[in-house]
Parts: structure tokens; C-alpha cells; sequence
């Protein structure tokens, strides 16, 4: 059965407002097995947990009354992490991470919990969940060993603008707009220099007009991205390499 536990070290975020972000447990937190330390191991996950941060303290501190902040929910599925609530709670506590709230449950019932939660992404390093989340509509990206390479400073989103825009299944989109608009909204709270977030958009197949075409959705959608590459068939690695993304929307297998 699937639990949620409030985090009461954590001030609550405004549920009508926040963007929520559910992380799977075993990207931000290593196994450490039924033995060894109290404190979990840190993974590939815990450069993007000290970027959402970031934000929020430059939101806070632009407007201490700020409500347009990230919502951050670790979900466990694990059975053995579920057992090991106590220590998952106190890893989070040790590292500094502000995580709202914990979802324990199964793989079966997961989902549910971040339905229930109004979740606007979901992120994790196993395929079947975010296969399953996405079948359910909910927005969903798979992180990949490229996460640990990406700034804690700074939160960088990639958009790859050719699935997003063109391939998103039907049961996505409302969930997709509800983030886009979110974090179009957040990114608009900055200034063109010194941003802690960046949204960068890429095409990779198509011309001018294509890469136009996706801008120009994306922007009616309430996203403006700071960067645009328009690849043209050209290979994608040396993008990755530039950009750094915590996390990509789209195609996949570019998160591998």
C-alpha cells in the first residue's frame, strides 16, 4: 500500500502554486544495503536536487512571499528502502536535501501516488517507471549518467522539440502544459544573466522552418528558452557535452 509522509523539518510549499518534482529514491540515494552507515550514499540524481534548490533560494530571496517554487517528493518503490524509511528520511536530513514529502510504495502502485500528489514531472533512472508514468500522464524523464556532470549552481532543462512538439502521446499534453507554463512562469522571475535556471531547446531533425515552428509552439505554451540549436541531422553528443542538462524531455535514448 502506498503512504506519503509530510516532511516536518521542511516548510510546505503552496499546493495550488509550486511546481512538483517526484524523484525516484534511487537516483538521489544510493543502496547501501540492509548494513553499514545510517546515511545513504549520494547518486546521480543529487547535483539536480542542489540546482532545484538554488532556485528556490533565489526565488525566496527576490520575494520572500514567493509561491511559484519547486515541490520536491522522493518516491521509493523499493521494498527494502520501505523498510528503510527511517533511514531514507534521515539521508535526505544529513545531506540538506528540502524534499517535501516521501512516497513509499510499490511498483504496482506508484503511480498512484504521484497522481495523488498532483505531480507535474517525474524523474527516475529505471525505464518501467517512467514508462508507466508516462502511460498514466504523467509527465516523465529518465536520468542518465550525464546528471552527475551538470552544475549544482544552476538548473539546466534540455527540450528536445521534436518529440515534445510533434510524437507526445494524447494523454500527456495537459501535463506537459502544466509545467511548461510553471516553469516559463519561474524562468520569467530571472533576468537574461545570472539565471539559476536555463532552458535550452534542440531540434534534431528538420530545417529552418521545423526549428521555427517548435520555438514558436513552445512559446505559446508560456516557455521561452534561453538557448536554440537546431541540429539538422548533425550528431547530438557534442550538444549534450556543451549544454549539461540535469534532465531531458523527450527523446529518451539521449538520456542514456
Amino acid at each position: 500500500m502506498a503512504s506519503t509522509i509530510a516532511n516536518v523539518d521542511v516548510k510546505q510549499k503552496d499546493a495550488e502554486q509550486a511546481l512538483v518534482v517526484a524523484i525516484s529514491c534511487s537516483a538521489v540515494l544510493e543502496d547501501a544495503g540492509d548494513d553499514g552507515d545510517d546515511v545513504h550514499g549520494v547518486g546521480v540524481a543529487f547535483p539536480l536536487m542542489q540546482a532545484l534548490q538554488s532556485v528556490n533560494r533565489r526565488l525566496v530571496a527576490a520575494n520572500p512571499a514567493e509561491s511559484l517554487l519547486f515541490d520536491v517528493l522522493l518516491v521509493t518503490t523499493d521494498e527494502r528502502r520501505r523498510r528503510q524509511s527511517a533511514r531514507v528520511v534521515s539521508s535526505t536530513k544529513h545531506y540538506g536535501l528540502e524534499v517535501s514529502r516521501f512516497c513509499f510504495s510499490g511498483r504496482e502502485d506508484f503511480v498512484e501516488s504521484l497522481l495523488a500528489n498532483q505531480v507535474h514531472l517525474f524523474l527516475s533512472t529505471e525505464p518501467e517507471e517512467v514508462t508507466l508514468a508516462s502511460q498514466r500522464g504523467v509527465l516523465s524523464a529518465l536520468l542518465g549518467r550525464q546528471s552527475w556532470s551538470s552544475p549544482s549552481e544552476q538548473l539546466r532543462v534540455l527540450l528536445y522539440a521534436d518529440d515534445i512538439i510533434n510524437t507526445a502521446p494524447a494523454n500527456s499534453i495537459p501535463a506537459a502544459q502544466r509545467f511548461w507554463s510553471r516553469l516559463g512562469a519561474m524562468r520569467g522571475r530571472f533576468g537574461v544573466l545570472d539565471s539559476p535556471l536555463s532552458v535550452s531547446v534542440v531540434t534534431a531533425r528538420g530545417g529552418r522552418q521545423k526549428f521555427g515552428d517548435a520555438l514558436a509552439t513552445l512559446r505559446s505554451r508560456g516557455l521561452d528558452a534561453d538557448e536554440a540549436h537546431c541540429l539538422a541531422g548533425a550528431p547530438r553528443g557534442p550538444i549534450l557535452e556543451l549544454l549539461r542538462p540535469h534532465f531531458l524531455l523527450g527523446d529518451v535514448t539521449w538520456s542514456s
